[in-house]
């Protein structure tokens, strides 16, 4: 924050260019809002949005975050709340230093149990729009989201199991079938719960390995840094719904335990992870 704070946000990769930004770590140091973008991880959203809550009263609030849930979260301290979905991929490399990795466009529909109104969301994806981050808004924006989600649930376990960045882990004939798995067991949650993609998710899939190859999933840098990940929001969330709907996702919870025993204590009580992700080279194709 402090690098942001004097020298701006430098975004270098697929764009360059530097922003002035008005950084800040205490939400209370905010002005009143007419809009709020929620781009925390998932595990953060409440004490974010809670430290916020003054500037962001009378604010109309979009999450574009990761997985399924988020929104709940922010409808419990806001009063109009905007579903959103975002597929740009970057990583941070530098203190203040973001590389943008690929692009992608966004998504934004009203909340159902909290919306806020088409003419607020039409106008914020009027002005992201006209900043170069193209955005559309959609009376219902579940099949965006679970677009992204699912793709996310079936790339990013995967990538911090082992290592791989996006090409190297979708190019590899076994992993590749188990992405493909994870995918059609999402898919059958859909269709049960009556939500339909914006696009096949494997075709994503196949996009991110041309647009993507070397991208590190967020979930992979979250292991290589020593973080808590999203898997709770992620394959979880798709589990949580195959739970509701009466669809079995024994993938999904597999991702989720194998992904959690990284950060779990071993036999010996130490950390199970304490290698890091298993390197490529112990991945065999057959």
């Amino acid at each position: 924050m402090d690098a942001i704070g004097s020298g701006g946000l430098r975004v270098t990769g697929l764009a360059e260019f530097t922003a002035e930004i008005r950084a800040r770590t205490d939400g209370r140091d905010l002005p009143a809002c007419n809009f709020g973008l929620v781009a925390t991880k998932a595990l953060h959203t409440r004490a974010a949005v809670d430290g916020a809550r003054a500037a962001l009263a009378g604010a109309a609030v979009v999450s574009v975050q990761n997985g399924l849930g988020n929104e709940e979260v922010i409808a419990e301290l806001v009063p109009r709340v905007i579903r959103g979905s975002i597929v740009t991929a970057g990583a941070i490399v530098a203190p203040g230093v973001v590389r943008y990795d690929a692009p992608g466009d966004s998504w934004f529909g009203p909340f159902e149990p909290r919306p806020a109104p088409m003419s607020e969301i039409e106008r914020l994806a009027g002005l992201l729009s006209a900043g170069g981050l193209r955005t559309h808004a959609l009376a219902d924006a579940r099949g965006p989201q679970w677009t992204k989600v699912i793709f996310n649930s079936a790339t990013s376990p995967l990538a911090a199991l082992t290592g791989l960045p996006m090409g190297p882990l979708c190019t590899d004939r076994a992993l590749r079938g188990q992405v493909n798995a994870l995918v059609m067991e999402a898919l059958a949650v859909c269709e049960r719960a009556g939500i339909t993609p914006e696009r096949s998710p494997l075709e994503a899939v196949d996009e991110a390995i041309v647009e993507a190859y070397d991208h590190k999933p967020s979930m992979l840098q979250d292991v290589l840094a020593r973080r808590p990940t999203e898997i709770d929001v992620l394959n979880g969330g798709i589990a949580a719904e195959g739970r509701r709907a009466g669809v079995p996702t024994l993938r999904h919870d597999c991702m989720v335990a194998l992904v959690k025993a990284w950060k779990s204590p071993g036999p010996t009580g130490r950390p199970t992870n304490r290698d890091g992700p298993a390197r490529a080279g112990r991945v065999a194709n057959s």
